[in-house]
């Protein structure tokens, strides 16, 4: 299992480099309003597919290992929301922002995590090679959901601004290339922040397994 726990490691660090990378190469996309997956929009589509598919692949990898300690219902269907989660990211890269199944992939995704992430955490700690870690672990599980909300809100807060500014939305419809006056636009901030917290706290419960 410890192979598969340090793949896990190594697959997070993978797709946080290419999301790193990605704020470089494709500076245009202006990180305090642009998504992540607007990414694919550029010049460098293969960045941000396998930022999915290791973050994705990071998420399998710990499912695995973690069902062996899943003894409740409680966390076997944590572990099941966490391998859905995974689904969703895997999903994310091969159907981009343009195709049609990527708010699917953003449903499968986003929101399973963090109650994956809680269900899973609160067991652990009550397994005794685990106790010592309880304060990080609980940390790193209620900040997903905590993310996530925050991205709700900025999300909900900027297309409040396109609305009375007069620019349209929808699927089909290209974003601005530049902030409107007067919209607030922080959600992208969120979004990374999002994505840090959920690979923070599968690498925070993989470094913990390896050191028990």
């Amino acid at each position: 299992m410890n192979t598969l726990v340090i793949l896990t490691l190594v697959c997070g660090v993978l797709s946080l480099l290419c999301l790193t990378t990605l704020h470089f190469v494709s500076s245009e996309f202006k990180p305090n309003w642009r998504m992540i997956s607007e990414y694919a929009l550029g010049n460098h589509k293969w960045l941000i597919t396998l930022f999915f598919l290791f973050w994705g692949l990071s998420s399998v990898m710990l499912s695995i290992v973690l069902w062996n300690d899943a003894l409740s219902f409680w966390t076997k269907l944590g572990v099941i929301l966490l391998l859905i989660s995974a689904i969703g990211e895997i999903s994310g890269g091969l159907f981009d922002v343009k195709h049609k199944l990527h708010g699917l992939s953003f449903l499968l995704g986003v929101p399973t995590l963090p109650i994956g992430a809680l269900l899973v955490s609160y067991q652990l700690i009550k397994m005794e090679a685990w106790k010592n870690h309880e304060s990080i672990i609980l940390f790193t599980a209620h900040s997903t959901w905590i993310s996530f909300i925050v991205m709700a809100i900025t999300m909900g807060m900027m297309m409040s601004g396109f609305k009375k500014a007069g620019i349209p939305m929808g699927p089909n419809v290209e974003p601005p290339k530049d902030l409107p006056a007067g919209v607030i636009g922080i959600n992208g901030y969120a979004n990374r922040i999002l994505v840090l917290t959920y690979i923070g706290w599968m690498m925070v419960v993989s470094f913990i397994y390896l050191s028990i």
